[in-house]
């Protein structure tokens, strides 16, 4: 017995010290007896008996999942490759454990199946442009499906969109097509706007022969204080009006 007696302490001091589980703040416990659920364990200390117990630990933090590029043929018979970054947490530990044999990996394959269908449903140019409707449909449904393993999805983005050089070339020939067209309906705009100018301003010094005179005064001072070796006089139309009437006569 005496010797026998620090072999069982030691014994059970041991069992103690590893039945003892640690949990961090975002930490939780999902406890089995024999088998069975018992409850999930809060942060702190917490004692798990030898061969009757079992804990599984899990994390309440905010996972980053990178969901890798995937081959995706857009509406409009484009082929892209498309990544995306899925942002999700678990909020009910039990059904992470009970409904789900590893929920980060089907939380992975599920984002890769559903960007691919997502992103299939829309055309190229919507893929570029309207990448947050994307990733509020992608979101949707995963926040839909995962709830069940008791998992949040709080944000998915869509990282890279990639598409061939083929297609690169054709819409910068398309994008160089667009500016030559808005720089010729820029210029016909500009060229409609002087042309209605200058017939207001015709019709104004066609009523006030006054201002016809003085626009004609202003032409020849301006033309004198040119450095030019010829100089062309502008002929007033109501000096030869009487011209012409006369030899209409004759």
């Amino acid at each position: 017995m005496i010797f026998s007696l620090p072999v069982v302490v030691v014994i059970l001091l041991v069992l103690v010290i590893s039945s003892i589980r640690i949990l961090k703040e975002y930490e939780r416990g999902v406890m089995f007896t024999l088998g069975r659920f018992t409850g999930v364990k809060g942060p702190g200390v917490r004692l798990v008996l030898p061969v009757i117990q079992q804990m599984k630990k899990l994390e309440l933090r905010t996972v980053v999942l990178n969901v890798p590029k995937q081959d995706v043929i857009s509406r409009d018979n484009v082929s892209v490759k498309v990544s995306a970054v899925v942002y999700f947490r678990i909020v009910d530990p039990e059904k992470a454990i009970l409904q789900v044999t590893n929920p980060w990996e089907a939380t992975s394959q599920l984002a890769q199946t559903t960007l691919r269908s997502v992103a299939g449903q829309h055309e190229m140019d919507e893929m570029l442009a309207q990448r947050d409707k994307l990733n509020a449909a992608i979101q949707h449904i995963l926040d839909a499906n995962t709830a069940a393993w008791g998992m949040k999805v709080t944000n998915v983005e869509i990282k890279d969109i990639d598409l061939d050089e083929t297609m690169i070339r054709a819409m910068a020939r398309q994008a160089e097509a667009e500016r030559g067209r808005r720089a010729k309906v820029i210029h016909a705009e500009g060229e409609k706007q002087a042309a209605q100018t200058l017939a207001e301003a015709a019709k104004i010094l066609s009523s006030e022969p006054a201002s016809l005179q003085l626009r004609y005064l202003q032409t020849l001072a301006d033309i004198s204080g040119e450095k030019s070796s010829t100089i062309v006089f502008p002929l007033p139309i109501d000096l030869i009006t009487p011209l012409l009437r006369s030899l209409k006569r004759d």
